[in-house]
């Protein structure tokens, strides 16, 4: 899947990607990986989810679980220190000497000269509100679960899931409508990669909760017995801090003193 998405884009940029002698340079073999990988994840999941309702997780294995997920939010925590490691090595930095065309692209200064930003109190602030309040969805519907209370439990995921594609939509319309592009500079970026790579697991995270919601609604959870359920909130949540440093750091912290979009 990753060589096809690399031919993929070369074939919508008019580009051409060959390796050992053959032509890569076509949008099938992307799409045709990317079936197999969902098929996998679909048909392992579903294993995991008969697994549990034959009680084959025992107390070893549930504990397993929670380590591999642990291990796994850990991972991301670093994917995510990289962004943000490329963005404060660009804004706190902007004048270095070693970075000569840095210096000469930004003017010295963060952002970069000429660069007007999107207003942090307007669409971010808005989705910042969204995604706090659906932590707070989920941690009601996970309450509710516990009290074996599973009218609460669903209406409280609707809520959880609807919050979560209000939040996709927001950020598709911000991005519309943002004032710079990916391509036009290192602020561009830094700020897509960033905030895009926190929406696409702002998708994953939606997509994991409707499973637990289709799953609730199913009666697969008991309180006693509902590891798939932490799961998908310990990641809510996970997205949720991750959101905190990016509203902080990438859309206040930067946009003090720079020009801000209209």
């Amino acid at each position: 899947m990753a060589i096809g998405g690399i031919g993929y884009m070369r074939w919508l940029n008019g580009g051409t990607f060959e390796l050992a002698g053959i032509n890569f340079t076509s949008p099938w073999l992307f799409f045709i990986g990317l079936i197999v990988v969902l098929y996998t994840m679909f048909a392992w999941w579903s294993d995991t989810v008969k697994e549990a309702h034959r009680g084959d997780h025992t107390p070893v294995v549930s504990l397993h679980l929670r380590y591999g997920m642990i291990l796994f939010i850990a991972s991301e925590v670093m994917f995510f220190v990289a962004w943000f490691w490329a963005f404060f090595d660009a804004s706190l930095f902007p004048d270095e000497a070693a970075q000569v065309a840095r210096t000469e692209f930004t003017g010295g200064h963060w952002p970069p000269e000429g660069t007007a930003v999107l207003d942090p109190w307007h669409l971010p602030l808005y989705n910042t509100v969204i995604l706090l309040l659906s932590g707070t969805t989920v941690t009601w519907a996970h309450h509710a679960l516990l009290h074996n209370d599973r009218k609460t439990l669903i209406w409280m995921l609707v809520a959880t899931v609807v919050l979560g594609v209000l939040f996709s939509f927001v950020q598709a319309y911000e991005y519309i409508h943002a004032p710079f592009a990916f391509k036009d500079s290192i602020y561009g970026a830094t700020f897509f990669m960033a905030t895009g790579f926190h929406g696409f697991h702002v998708i994953v995270g939606t997509i994991f909760l409707l499973v637990c919601l289709f799953r609730s609604m199913a009666g697969h959870f008991t309180p006693q017995q509902h590891f798939g359920f932490e799961a998908a909130a310990w990641y809510w949540h996970f997205v949720d801090v991750v959101w905190l440093f990016l509203f902080s750091c990438i859309y206040v912290w930067a946009s003090w003193g720079a020009t801000i979009a209209q």
